[in-house]
């Protein structure tokens, strides 16, 4: 690791003398595979963007990524102020947003990564397993807000909804497409800063429900993708009014391929870099036979790289 950072240290140090020197008025100087850029990233998608990062530098010595882990909104924000010119999150941009590029002559691009699966995780004390749409989006607007009110054997009591922040994609997705619009209930719903700290959160109350990006469960001893990480239990969520074994799904890659999960959500590489640069080649990348290789093994679903689906006996 320390080898890593004065390397990238180094990397940066030879663009700004190269850029001082060659005193150019022309904007970046970065080419296909070389130079260094920064790039804003759904924090929710950190382990899997840094794996790509790790490799395309690995592969592309004289690149380096710098990439900033935060909000969806931030990550649209910075690309629309031209602080970033690449930008991963789980949408497009807005007609309003599109207008302000068009009206600067810009004109960006939006490209497929992978399909993402929300993940409702639970204290390993906590014995309900099973989870409809329809519940959680009344435990979300907060018409129920008692564990005993979605299992009646149940012995626990409020039920606390942690996410990993209030200007997440994760939010986003809840209230657009769970809540259908309507608010978060104040309360028994809040928001932390990361995924890692939902994760803690939920190891430690037996009460509480956390809603993570998929891709911060994997087990990575676990090259099948079958199993997650094991502080947390997974539930399965159901798309009918009432979850049951049979239709309710763990969110898989098998499950997330076939549309089985209902809490399914694409990634996007939303690029603003007319010049063809570092950020259209590390995004490239990414749509490569070894980006998508790295999505595929992460859990998540490629968008471009055909995938052996491998069934599960879920419990």
């Amino acid at each position: 690791m320390m080898k890593r950072q004065f390397w990238l240290i180094g990397i940066v140090l030879l663009a700004a003398l190269s850029a001082c020197r060659s005193k150019s008025k022309d904007g970046p100087t970065d080419t296909y595979s070389s130079g260094v850029i920064a790039i804003a990233a759904d924090e929710s998608f950190e382990p899997i963007v840094q794996e790509e990062i790790d490799v395309f530098e690995s592969l592309y010595p004289l690149a380096g990524i710098v990439p900033r882990y935060t909000t969806e909104v931030e990550a649209i924000n910075l690309l629309l102020k031209d602080s970033v010119r690449l930008a991963i999150a789980t949408r497009t941009l807005t007609e309003e947003e599109m207008n302000s590029f068009h009206s600067r002559k810009f004109y960006p691009r939006e490209i497929k990564l992978a399909t993402d699966g929300l993940a409702l995780i639970v204290n390993r004390e906590n014995p309900d397993s099973l989870l409809s749409v329809r519940d959680f989006r009344r435990i979300l607007t907060g018409e129920v807000k008692d564990w005993k009110q979605v299992n009646p054997g149940s012995r626990l009591k409020g039920i606390r909804v942690v996410f990993d922040n209030k200007n997440s994609s994760t939010v986003r997705f809840a209230m657009d497409s769970i809540c259908n619009g309507k608010p978060l209930a104040e309360g028994n719903v809040s928001a932390l800063r990361t995924n890692q700290q939902v994760i803690n959160y939920v190891a430690r109350n037996p009460d509480a429900i956390g809603v993570i990006g998929v891709n911060w469960l994997g087990n990575r001893s676990d090259t099948t993708n079958l199993s997650f990480r094991e502080e947390v239990r997974v539930m399965a969520v159901s798309a009918e009014d009432v979850a049951t074994p049979g239709n309710s799904y763990k969110p898989y890659q098998a499950y997330l391929y076939y549309g089985n999960y209902p809490l399914a959500r694409p990634i996007y590489a939303i690029l603003n870099d007319p010049r063809n640069g570092l950020p259209w080649g590390f995004t490239s990348f990414m749509t490569s036979d070894k980006g998508q290789r790295i999505i595929l093994k992460s859990g998540l679903v490629p968008a471009t790289q055909p995938i052996r689906v491998v069934h599960v006996n879920d419990e």
